[in-house]
């Protein structure tokens, strides 16, 4: 597992030159001043995004199978990453801000959907 990236993942990136390309700019990477350090954050208009990996964060969409090896340890991992995104958001939006969870799935499925869906907060 430490080899699987915190930062700088392929749909963090993907979503990143997409913002950029549709002339979002501005945005922090990774804001160490608000609680859960989101992928990507717009400061000035309190909006932020969560860019989550389909299977680490146990996409309802997806629904990936457990792991038939060590399922206990893999679906308390999984409740875990779920709960501590759920307190991250109600932290950020107990704050004032605008949060966006886009998951792997749906910019693979439409990343215009997705761009149209966050400047619809944006704007």
């Amino acid at each position: 597992m430490s080899a699987n990236r915190a930062k700088d993942s392929k749909p963090e990136v993907i979503l990143r030159k997409a913002l950029w390309n549709s002339g979002f700019r501005g945005y922090r990477l990774h804001y160490k001043k608000v609680p859960g350090r989101p992928d990507i954050t717009f400061v000035s208009r309190k909006v932020a995004i969560f860019v989550h990996g389909c299977f680490w964060h146990h996409c309802p969409k997806c629904n990936f199978p457990l792991p038939k090896n060590n399922t206990k340890f893999w679906k308390a991992k999984f409740d875990r990453n779920i709960a501590r995104d759920k307190q991250k958001k109600a932290e950020l939006k107990r704050l004032g801000w605008t949060v966006i969870t886009v998951r792997e799935c749906e910019l693979k499925a439409s990343i215009v959907r997705v761009l149209a869906r966050i400047r619809k907060h944006l704007r």
